[in-house]
C-alpha cells in the first residue's frame, strides 16, 4: 500500500482504452490514435515514432523493433521480429584478417541493417485499421516544429557528448553542447526521410537517397554495408512463434530468439518453485535468489541465444521445468555460487538505451511494443543528410569463430529488447515491458514477481528499487536499504552503486471483471499512463 505521505504516484485507472509510454506526447498521441478510431497497434506504431523523434538517446527509426499483439477474441499472441541483419560481407574471415577481435560500440561495424521501419509496415498490413502515412504525422510535426528536451532525456544527453563528438554527429549538439531540459530541438532532415516514408511506405527508407545516405555514412567509417544489403532489409521483418511458461496460473510470453526474452521466462521458472520469503519484496532473502536464478539464466544466454536461422538455440531445454528445477538446486540460501556451471561473462556493456510502450484498445486488443538504437544514441553515426541516428546492434556479436552469437553474414545479433504479455484463459490480462539492454530479463522478472507474488500494486511493482548481477558484481539503486546491502554482502555479493537507475517500464492490467483498465508508468522516465 503506497504511503501517501512520501513522494510516489498511483496507479491509472481507465474503463475504455489505455496507453503507457515514456514520454507524455507519445501517450497522448496513441490516444489520439485510439479517439479516431485506430487500433491498439496503429496507436502503438504512432506513439513510437514520436518517440523516435523526441526520445532520439533510446530510440529511432536507424533502430529495430520487436512486438507481441494479443488480438481480442483470438486466445492468440502474434510475435513479430523486427531486428535487422549484419552486411552480406560481414564474415568473421573478414575480421581475423584485418585483426579485429572485437566490435567497438561506436564503430561501423556495430551496425546492422535498421528493422524498425519495416516492422512497424509489417504489423500495420497484418493488423492494423490505418495507415503508416497517417501515424507518421504526428512524429513528422515533432520533427519540423520541434519539441522541448525534457529532463531525463536532457539528463542522459549530457553524458552521451562525448560519443556525439566522436563520429561528427553534430546536429544533435546544437551550440557545440547538448541541450537542456526545456530546449526546443528541431530535426528538418528527420521530417523530410519521415515525410518520404509516409508518401512512399518502407521502400524511401530501404532504398534511394536515403539507404545511400546511410550506407555512405557507414562506408567512410569503414563499414561494409552496401546499398544491396539496405534493399534486402525491406520485408525483412518476420512473424514468429513466441515462447511461453505456464507461470502461477498464468502464461508468460516473449518473443523467440535472437531476442533474450526466454531468459526472462527462465528465472521465473528457477523461482518458481521457491516460496517468497515472507520478509517480502526488498528482503536479503528474496533478492539473494533473484540474483542467483538471473546469474544462472544469464550465463546459458551468453552460451546460446542467437539467430535461430543460422545456428541452433536449444529452446525447449533452456524452458524444461526439469532443467529449471536442477538450476533451482545449486542456489543456497545461506551463501552466493562462487562459480557457475556455464563459463562466459557478457561482452554486451551497460546501460543500453530503449523505449518501450503498451496500448490496450476499446476492442480488448493489446499491444506491446519495444524499439530501439541499443546504446545511448547507438553507434552516434549519424547519416546526416536524412536524419537517421543509426544504432549499434552489432555490437552484440561475437568476433569468435565457432561461438553461436559470432557475427556471419546476414545474420542477426543477439538482440536485448524483449516485450511482455501475460496471458490467462486464453485472454490477454498484462502487455508490459521493462527497457534496459542488458538487465531487460532481470527487470521483467522483478517486476512479475514484484506485482504478482509480493501483490504490489503495478505502479509499486514499477518503482520498487533494482538490481542486477552484472560482470562479478551486482549493481544497485540507491534505494536498497543499507542493511539489506549489508546482508547481501555477507552472503558473498560483491554490491556496486550505479549512477544511472535501471531500466525503464511501462504495464497495463486489463480487469475483465471490473471493466477497468490499471496502468503504470516508469518513474526513472519522463513518461506517463493515461486512459479513458
Amino acid at each position: 500500500m503506497r504511503d501517501y505521505h512520501l513522494p510516489g504516484r498511483s496507479p491509472v485507472y481507465a474503463t475504455h482504452a489505455m496507453a503507457a509510454t515514456s514520454m507524455p506526447a507519445a501517450t497522448l498521441t496513441a490516444l489520439d490514435v485510439l479517439r479516431a478510431g485506430g487500433n491498439a497497434l496503429d496507436a502503438a506504431v504512432a506513439a513510437c515514432a514520436v518517440l523516435c523523434v523526441i526520445e532520439p538517446q533510446s530510440t529511432g527509426i536507424g533502430g529495430d523493433c520487436f512486438c507481441l499483439y494479443a488480438p481480442a477474441g483470438s486466445g492468440k499472441v502474434i510475435a513479430l521480429n523486427g531486428s535487422g541483419r549484419a552486411p552480406a560481407a560481414a564474415s568473421i574471415d573478414w575480421y581475423e584478417a584485418q585483426g579485429i577481435g572485437a566490435i567497438e560500440n561506436t564503430s561501423a561495424h556495430a551496425v546492422t541493417v535498421p528493422g524498425a521501419i519495416d516492422a512497424w509496415a509489417t504489423l500495420l498490413a497484418a493488423h492494423g485499421r490505418k495507415r503508416l502515412d497517417e501515424l507518421l504525422q504526428p512524429a513528422i510535426r515533432f520533427a519540423a516544429e520541434g519539441w522541448p528536451v525534457h529532463p531525463k532525456v536532457a539528463w542522459d544527453w549530457v553524458r552521451l557528448e562525448g560519443k556525439l563528438r566522436k563520429n561528427g554527429a553534430a546536429p544533435f549538439l546544437p551550440g557545440g553542447g547538448a541541450p537542456r531540459a526545456g530546449d526546443m530541438f528541431r530535426q528538418p532532415a528527420l521530417a523530410e526521410t519521415l515525410r518520404g516514408i509516409a508518401r512512399h511506405g518502407p521502400k524511401a527508407f530501404y532504398e534511394g537517397p536515403v539507404a545511400a545516405d546511410m550506407v555512405a555514412a557507414l562506408r567512410s567509417r569503414g563499414g561494409l554495408h552496401t546499398e544491396a544489403d539496405f534493399a534486402a532489409g525491406r520485408g525483412g521483418a518476420e512473424f514468429v512463434d513466441p515462447v511461453s511458461l505456464a507461470w502461477r496460473g498464468f502464461e508468460a510470453f516473449q518473443c523467440p530468439p535472437n531476442g533474450v526474452g526466454l531468459v526472462a521466462l527462465m528465472i521465473l521458472g528457477i523461482l518458481d518453485g521457491m516460496p517468497a520469503p515472507p520478509e517480502g519484496p526488498l528482503s536479503a532473502e528474496r533478492l539473494h535468489r533473484h540474483i542467483e536464478a538471473a546469474r544462472l539464466a544469464y550465463r546459458d544466454r551468453n552460451a546460446f541465444i542467437a539467430d535461430p536461422s543460422q545456428v541452433e538455440v536449444p529452446v525447449r531445454h533452456l524452458l524444461d521445468p526439469a532443467y529449471h528445477a536442477e538450476l533451482r538446486g545449486l542456489i543456497d540460501d545461506g551463501a552466493a555460487m562462487r562459480s557457475l556451471p556455464v563459463p562466459g561473462e557478457s561482452l554486451v556493456g551497460r546501460h543500453k538505451d530503449t523505449v518501450y510502450l503498451c496500448v490496450v484498445d476499446q476492442d480488448g486488443n493489446a499491444c506491446s511494443l519495444i524499439n530501439s538504437l541499443f546504446e545511448g544514441f547507438g553507434s552516434g553515426i549519424l547519416a546526416e543528410q536524412s536524419g537517421v541516428m543509426l544504432q549499434n546492434r552489432g555490437f552484440g556479436f561475437r568476433v569468435e569463430r565457432g561461438h553461436p552469437n559470432c557475427i556471419a553474414p546476414r545474420k542477426r545479433p543477439m538482440h536485448t529488447i524483449i516485450p511482455g504479455m501475460l496471458m490467462q484463459g486464453n485472454q490477454a490480462v498484462m502487455p508490459y515491458g521493462v527497457m534496459g539492454g542488458y538487465f531487460q530479463p532481470m527487470g521483467h522478472s522483478l517486476f512479475l514477481t514484484n506485482h504478482l507474488e509480493y501483490g504490489l500494486d503495478i505502479q509499486e511493482a514499477i518503482d520498487l528499487p533494482r538490481l542486477l548481477p552484472m560482470n562479478g558484481k551486482v549493481q544497485i539503486e540507491r534505494g536498497i536499504p543499507p542493511e539489506i546491502c549489508d546482508r547481501l554482502a555477507r552472503l558473498g555479493h560483491d554490491l556496486e552503486l550505479i549512477e544511472r537507475p535501471h531500466g525503464g517500464a511501462q504495464a497495463i492490467w486489463i480487469d475483465r471483471a471490473r471493466g477497468v483498465l490499471v496502468a503504470g508508468s516508469e518513474p526513472r522516465k519522463d513518461g506517463c499512463a493515461f486512459g479513458y
